[in-house]
């Protein structure tokens, strides 16, 4: 997933939220960052300085593949949501297109990985990504890897595809920035 010779950098928006503060959950139910999601990730995101963020994430038993260990699907979807959250500092919407993990070392239950995520260019509607996931801390050791191919979509994306219930509870909401950024991030 390099990308092509002419790809340009990825650029942060202006208005993108300021390195170190909290991006939040961009919906309740989400499983990457939902707080409402019982087995979720519950990933805590952070905006970084450029395109990059960083983020937490604490295997739980919930979480387990092999006895003790964390399942590789929860992990490639840890990194992929982190890298999903990088539309928040470029303010667009985009969906996952391609997704590779490398899966380094084990990780046990109860390990917090440390993930960090930048995007690396950009051409067209496509979005050239990639994360590390990091045990014993942001320094520490790479358990997993992955690079992704995010492409840019309209709101439309969501709303043609979803399913009405969750659509038009996500709309009724009151709160006008919630109800937005419902529908910021990969599905």
């Amino acid at each position: 997933m390099t990308p092509p010779p002419g790809a340009g950098a990825a650029v942060r928006h202006p208005d993108a939220p300021a390195p170190g503060e909290l991006l939040g959950s961009h919906y309740g139910q989400c499983f990457g960052c939902g707080a409402d999601q019982a087995h979720g990730l519950h990933l805590e995101i952070r905006a970084g300085e450029g395109v990059d963020v960083t983020a937490e994430f604490r295997v739980r038993p919930v979480h387990q593949g092999a006895p003790g260990l964390a399942h590789g699907g929860v992990l490639s979807t840890a990194l992929d949501e982190t890298m999903g959250s990088l539309c928040w500092l470029m303010h667009t919407i985009m969906v996952t297109g391609r997704l590779e993990t490398d899966f380094v070392r084990p990780v046990p239950v109860d390990t917090v990985l440390h993930l960090s995520a930048t995007a690396s260019a950009v051409q067209g509607r496509k979005v050239f990504t990639r994360a590390t996931g990091r045990i014993g801390g942001p320094d520490g050791p790479v358990a997993v890897r992955a690079e992704a191919l995010f492409i840019k979509v309209q709101v439309e994306h969501f709303t043609d595809h979803g399913r009405d219930e969750e659509i038009k509870a996500a709309m009724a909401d009151p709160d006008q920035v919630r109800r937005a950024r419902a529908f910021e991030v990969n599905p």
